[in-house]
Parts: structure tokens; C-alpha cells; sequence
């Protein structure tokens, strides 16, 4: 029985590895034919000034990657995985053999709602990447408009966990569980947030890349040995596919993934986040600060930097906003930023999915 559950987590992973490195050749062609990449530079900062160190960076460390570089990588991302996913669905219903029954990981109660969630972001992402590189510059849509989706299909979401799922609390480490009650849902809205805005972590060659897959590795650790082994595949099958894409987007990156890609897995990461909690009776919430922090820092360092400029009379704490982008800043190679990153991201994920495990 455990090797045959290792297998129904491990051939998807490897399958969505294969599948996007199969059809990143294809993906390039039409991105550099269709030239999807910005038509104009540019960048405003957080709080509606002009971001002065963001366009030195981007005319001295990376200079012309922003109107050369294709956008929308994480195309390769969510067409992998639900390629592999649906698939394997497919063959187990029409080609009913004992091993494409096995690997059948698709289920109403454990990948359902990360399916969803990882479509229905990665849609949206999608949307905001092709007004992004349209020739007259709009800078995509609206921030206020994709905050607003996130928020109602993340409610969706929570909303399901709390009628569908009956899922009412958190596990707390030490403590047991927090009851919420209806609060459950409104909690899920913000950690969904909080971590799409973290997704601006997909500003330098590789960094996202690697960030993302160690995040869905531990998830698929955590729910493995919860016994959510089509949970567990998902998130594994994710991991894949996010190393397909770090294969093309290490420096000097072939592709970016922008919104496309994170939205996509950062409403994902929330999902699975609570998957891994009481449905799995385990603390999968308390541990999403410390598996995603690399995603957690990015987003404090945008609202300290924003909050001390509007409360010291504009003086800054750090060079640039995110935090990545001021190890540039300060004279750190792009490449040292990213592999620290990873580094980083690594021991995250061990720590987290020790606590996420504690009993």
C-alpha cells in the first residue's frame, strides 16, 4: 500500500515535469512570435510616486529584459498540471486498468477545490497579462478589479470549506484548534490575499520558481503523510510543473511568470493550506507563514516601506520595494538574491512541515 501511494504521488509529478518541458519549445515560439512582452517601460511605485530605484535597476541590471522577455510562462504551469490531471481522469474512466485507476487523483473532496482555484486564477491572470502587452501600454487590469475577483472566489471558497466541508476552525500547535465558526471564510479571504500579494516575488530570473515549488513540495509532504494521497499528488503534480518552468526561467530567464501563474498558485497555496489543517488533522494554516515566507516578507516589506514613507515624511527603509529588489539595489548579483531565496525557501519548507505535523 505504500508503494503504491509514493507511485500515485510520484508518476504525475514526473508526468507534469515532462509535459512542460515538452511543450515549453512550442510555448516560446508563439510568445517570441506574438511578441508577448511589454511595449512600454515604466513603473509606479506603491504609493502612486514614481519608483526611482526600480527604473535604475531596470536600465543597469536589467537592462531591455522588460520589453524582450516574453510574459505569461505560467501558462506551462496550469496547462501541465491540468493536462496531467484531467488526464489521468480521462484514462482511468475510458482505459480502465489498474494502474491509470491508481494514479487517478482527481476527487471531489481533496482536488476539486484546488483545481478550481488554480484554474480560475490562472484565468484571470491570464486576462491581466494580454491588456499588459497590448501596444498602447495599459498596465493590465486594475488592481482594485483583480483584488475584487480574488476576494469573491476566495468567499466562494471559504465558503464552501465552511458549508460544504464543515470545516470551522484551525489547528493551533500546542492548543488544539481555534473555532471560527462562520469566521473561517473571511479568514480564508485574507490569507488568499495576502499571499497573491506576495506573488510580485515573480520579479527576477528564477526566483519565483523556485519559491512556489518548495512551498507545494512541503504541502504535498504534509498531505502524504496525513493520508491525503490525491491531495498529495496534486501538490506534487504542482511541483512539477513549477521545475518544468524554473528549467527555462533561470537566469538568463526564457519566459516570466507573471499574473497568469501567480494568481493562479497563490489562491492554490491557500487552498491547500486549509486542506491540510482540520480536514487533515493536522495545522497546515499555522505552518503557511513559515513554508510561504519568502511570500510573507515580500509582502511586509511593501507595507513597511509604504507606511514609513507616509508617516516619516517620505524616507524610506529600504532602497526598494519588495524586499528581493533591495538586495539588488544595495549591489547583491540577481543571481545571489535568487539562490539565497531558495535556499531560504528550502529550510522554510522543513521547518513548516514540522509544524504542520506536530502532534
Amino acid at each position: 500500500m505504500l508503494t503504491s501511494n509514493i507511485i500515485k504521488v510520484f508518476i504525475p509529478a514526473t508526468a507534469s515535469f515532462v509535459v512542460g518541458i515538452a511543450i515549453a519549445p512550442l510555448l516560446t515560439h508563439y510568445l517570441f512570435k506574438y511578441k508577448v512582452w511589454k511595449k512600454t517601460t515604466g513603473k509606479i511605485a506603491l504609493d502612486g510616486t514614481p519608483a526611482v530605484e526600480f527604473e535604475r535597476l531596470r536600465t543597469t541590471v536589467h537592462a531591455g529584459t522588460e520589453t524582450k522577455t516574453p510574459r505569461m510562462g505560467g501558462i506551462l504551469i496550469w496547462f501541465s498540471v491540468t493536462f496531467v490531471t484531467v488526464g489521468l481522469w480521462l484514462l482511468a474512466r475510458y482505459v480502465p486498468t489498474p494502474l491509470f485507476e491508481k494514479l487517478d487523483f482527481l476527487s471531489r473532496s481533496q482536488t476539486w477545490i484546488p483545481l478550481f482555484a488554480l484554474v480560475a486564477g490562472a484565468s484571470m491572470g491570464f486576462v491581466n497579462d494580454l491588456f499588459d502587452i497590448r501596444p498602447s501600454g495599459e498596465r493590465g487590469v486594475r488592481l482594485g478589479t483583480r483584488l475584487l475577483f480574488v476576494t469573491l472566489v476566495s468567499a466562494f471558497i471559504g465558503w464552501w470549506f465552511y458549508a460544504k466541508l464543515g470545516v470551522t476552525a484551525i489547528g493551533i500547535p500546542g492548543d488544539g484548534t481555534l473555532v471560527l465558526g462562520a469566521l473561517i471564510i473571511p479568514l480564508f479571504v485574507i490569507i488568499t490575499l495576502g499571499l497573491y500579494a506576495g506573488g510580485v516575488i515573480d520579479g527576477i530570473d528564477g526566483l519565483s520558481g523556485g519559491v512556489f515549488s518548495a512551498a507545494f513540495m512541503a504541502y504535498a509532504g504534509i498531505a502524504y503523510v496525513q493520508n491525503q494521497v490525491n491531495l498529495a499528488a496534486f501538490s506534487a503534480t504542482l511541483t512539477g510543473a513549477i521545475l518544468a518552468f524554473l528549467w527555462f526561467n533561470i537566469p538568463p530567464a526564457r519566459f516570466w511568470m507573471t499574473e497568469t501563474g501567480t494568481m493562479g498558485l497563490t489562491m492554490t497555496l491557500a487552498v491547500i493550506a486549509f486542506m491540510t489543517d482540520t480536514p487533515g488533522n493536522g495545522y497546515g494554516v499555522a505552518a503557511l507563514p513559515i513554508i510561504a515566507f519568502p511570500l510573507v516578507i515580500t509582502v511586509l516589506s511593501n507595507i513597511v516601506q509604504v507606511a514609513s514613507k507616509k508617516f516619516r515624511g517620505g524616507k524610506k527603509v529600504f532602497r526598494i520595494a519588495p524586499l528581493h529588489h533591495h538586495f539588488e539595489a544595495i549591489g547583491w548579483p540577481s543571481y545571489k538574491v535568487t539562490m539565497r531565496y531558495w535556499i531560504i525557501s528550502i529550510i522554510c519548507a522543513i521547518v513548516g512541515m514540522t509544524v504542520a505535523l506536530l502532534k
